[in-house]
């Protein structure tokens, strides 16, 4: 049996060593911890100027490439006629509805900009309980205006 004094020195030395480990001392066994990319890189401090402007500057492009993803009023006015047109029958009340393969049809003509909103999964998102299978054509476009 251990003495007291051999058991403290004994967790001891399993907390240094792991204590060790976890601060980076020593590198883990483990390979997949390579592998882990790196999500957080600090904020440039005030005097490192060079790198303000580089943030400042992919800040302003990044907004601006998502600027041009979206969709401007014109391409809004085209995706409204196209789904207009492409509407399948009955109506249910005033609602306009549209099934799947007007749909795709839809899609292939509403250009680039669109093609993200036509997919199997937002068709199947806004898919209620509609007897012959069909979404809203007003649920979809909404849908379109707030996520684009």
């Amino acid at each position: 049996k251990k003495s007291e004094q051999e058991l403290k020195d004994e967790e001891m030395e399993l907390f240094t060593k792991y204590y060790v480990e976890w601060k980076g001392g020593k590198k883990s066994d483990n390979v997949s911890y390579a592998n882990i990319p790196r999500f957080y890189y600090r904020l440039p401090a005030e005097d490192e100027v060079l790198l303000q402007k580089l943030r400042e500057e992919s800040r302003a492009v990044f907004l601006q490439r998502k600027s041009r993803e979206l969709l401007d009023n014109e391409e809004l006015q085209n995706l409204w006629f196209l789904l207009d047109k492409h509407q399948t029958s009955p109506m249910i009340g005033e609602e306009a509805m549209i099934n799947y393969e007007n749909f795709l049809k839809v899609g292939d003509k509403a250009g680039s900009k669109c093609k993200q909103f036509f997919t199997a999964k937002i068709f199947a998102k806004l898919l209620h309980n509609d007897p012959y299978g069909r979404i809203s054509i007003m649920q979809f476009f909404n849908y379109v205006m707030r996520k684009g």
